[in-house]
């Protein structure tokens, strides 16, 4: 069981909790997750299992895509559903496009500032720690991107969103400033990730239905083996001599005639399909194994 099982994070949980949940249906302790996803949050939570989880180091920049719902009239301490209301309700009027002038300055690259409950550090202590012990939260900007925002529904008080973003942005930040802007304040009242990276929301499974393949023996059926991770990764199959090498930690020669599209990093992989290491390429044709599985 060396690979990533994607789960669909019920509503209420934390990503640690599914990481427990799952340590327990896998049978083992090697088990993390790709990506924070917050407890009022749903969707895609790609967990690694086995020695996989010694590969979590490639997917720190994964992009995302989510899709919610935003919810005008007033703001709110967390700028989600979970925490109390920071202004009066406020009744409002909208129209698309009305949302659309709001969400219009979202697109592209721009410097957000993390929402103060969120598990961004201070000296080491997450923001949402000093901000539940009423302590000031100054974090400082970061770059982010939106690539697509999406506007799907107006009804009401509500506008349903798909956003296509890159790693570390707060679609819950955007709802709050969103509400800003029109002056009636907002937040952000239910969140689904349909897709991180390259796991998507069509392979992914509820702790339910993960808990009964274990029961049968076929766990594995929900597994992406490890060699098929990071595709991005050219492949170079190795013999059996070559592996040993690797795993003694000798540089290994990749074949001339594979094209590698300027790939930093290669995969080493056996015939029978079981990723040996991650590999550097230090000189043309030469690897340096920087990752043994």
């Amino acid at each position: 069981m060396d690979g990533v099982i994607v789960v669909d994070k019920p509503l209420g949980w934390t990503s640690h909790d599914v990481v427990n949940k799952m340590r327990r249906i896998a049978g083992t302790r090697k088990v993390g997750h790709l990506g924070t996803l917050d407890p009022g949050a749903t969707g895609v939570l790609p967990v690694v299992i086995g020695r996989a989880t010694r590969l979590a180091q490639f997917y720190t920049r994964n992009d995302k895509v989510y899709e919610g719902v935003i919810r005008f009239g007033f703001s709110t301490r967390t700028y989600d559903a979970a925490g109390e209301p920071t202004s009066p309700e406020t009744p409002v009027a909208l129209n698309r496009d009305i949302v659309e002038a709001a969400l219009s300055r979202f697109r592209g690259e721009f410097a957000q500032t993390p929402p103060p409950v969120s598990a961004k550090k201070i000296a080491g202590k997450p923001a949402y720690e000093l901000a539940r012990n009423n302590q000031p939260v100054q974090l400082k900007p970061v770059a982010v991107e939106v690539y697509s925002l999406d506007l799907l529904r107006v009804e009401g008080s509500e506008a349903e969103v798909r956003v296509h973003c890159s790693a570390g942005t707060y679609l819950r930040g955007i709802a709050h400033e969103a509400g800003q802007i029109l002056g009636c304040g907002a937040h952000l009242k239910t969140l689904r990730r349909t897709a991180s990276g390259d796991f998507k929301i069509e392979a992914a499974r509820t702790l339910e239905e993960l808990s009964a393949l274990a029961t049968a023996g076929r766990l594995h059926e929900a597994l992406i083996p490890a060699a098929q991770l990071l595709p991005e990764f050219p492949v170079e199959t190795v013999d059996s001599i070559t592996a040993g090498q690797i795993r003694n930690g000798r540089d290994f020669r990749v074949s001339p005639f594979h094209a590698r599209r300027g790939s930093r990093y290669v995969k080493a992989v056996t015939p029978q399909g079981e990723l040996i290491a991650i590999g550097e390429a230090r000189l043309p044709h030469l690897c340096h194994p920087v990752l043994v599985l």
